[in-house]
């Protein structure tokens, strides 16, 4: 039988009371002090891209994670703040540079910039070039009707005949087929896995009747509850399944700043200003108990 790596004793996103702040001014964004103990772990030999800032990567798409301000130019989102309360424990400014995906690698490697926070999984082949400070679970949602009788998803005979949205071709997907493998061998009612092309669909279907569950990442899915109020969280699984993956600040490999960078996520940790930060934009659900330097990352493919 298949182990399924479930998260437990998640505070579930309390439903449409969140107001997001996207405006440019993000006046009440984190701030956090300086941990002059991490601070001092930074090497000797590491030359910042400027002098007194930290310069970060990330890619702007959609919020929770990132996006655009009402001004249609300033980032804002977890990832932003994420980095800016780092900042702050290392005593440096913040400068944010928006990058395509799949620029990150070779501007990185090339010094453009110090560190990237952009939802990256740790993975061993990621880690032959780059050292890893992880910061947020990597975590798949499932969401039902706010009304739904569903009240909790822990494990693969909680989906027993449900009609499930999840994205084709995905992790996602992979597990539910998985986990309906193992619930029809053991004779209970298949599930339907069900595909839609956008986010509106999707919610139609759930609103209508149509399906059960949606199953699909977190973060996006916890940012439409907290706006909307009509779907609600009723279980999370590990984005890795079966095994653990971490999203995790990337720097360049021995550059000497990873160490700094956990250190700084561990003291704002201990201090309650990381669990802010991803409160602020409905992610509690994706915090960790501890950041690591380069643990375990997803087995090469």
């Amino acid at each position: 039988m298949l182990a399924a790596t479930v998260l437990s004793a998640v505070p579930v996103l309390a439903q449409g009371t969140i107001t997001f702040d996207l405006t440019p001014e993000q006046a009440n964004r984190v701030r956090a002090d300086k941990n002059d103990a991490a601070a001092a772990l930074i090497s000797k030999d590491f030359k910042f891209v400027t002098d007194g800032s930290f310069t970060v990567a990330l890619t702007v798409g959609d919020p929770p994670l990132s996006t655009y301000a009402t001004d249609s130019k300033t980032p804002v989102g977890a990832e932003e703040d994420t980095a800016q309360i780092i900042a702050d424990a290392l005593g440096l400014k913040l400068d944010l540079v928006p990058v395509a995906w799949a620029d990150w690698p070779l501007g990185l490697d090339s010094g453009k910039f110090d560190a990237v926070i952009s939802n990256v999984t740790v993975t061993e082949q990621r880690k032959e070039k780059f050292d890893f400070s992880t910061y947020r679970l990597d975590v798949l949602g499932f969401y039902v009707k706010a009304d739904s009788p569903i009240t909790q998803i822990k494990e693969p005979k909680d989906i027993a005949g449900l009609k499930v949205i999840v994205g084709a071709g995905t992790n996602q997907e992979k597990i539910i087929l998985e986990w309906d493998k193992e619930n029809v061998a053991a004779g209970l009612a298949p599930v339907e896995a069900q595909y839609y092309d956008d986010s509106a669909a999707s919610q139609l279907a759930l609103q209508s009747g149509r399906a059960d569950v949606e199953f699909n990442p977190n973060a996006g899915l916890a940012y439409r509850a907290a706006l909307n109020g009509n779907t609600k969280l009723v279980g999370i699984v590990n984005g890795g399944w079966p095994l653990t993956a971490e999203i995790a600040v990337t720097t360049r490999k021995g550059s000497g700043l990873a160490d700094a960078v956990t250190a700084a996520i561990n003291g704002l940790i201990a201090d309650g200003k990381y669990l802010d930060t991803l409160k602020r934009w409905g992610l509690e659900a994706e915090a960790l108990p501890e950041s690591r330097t380069n643990p375990p990352g997803l087995p090469k493919s």
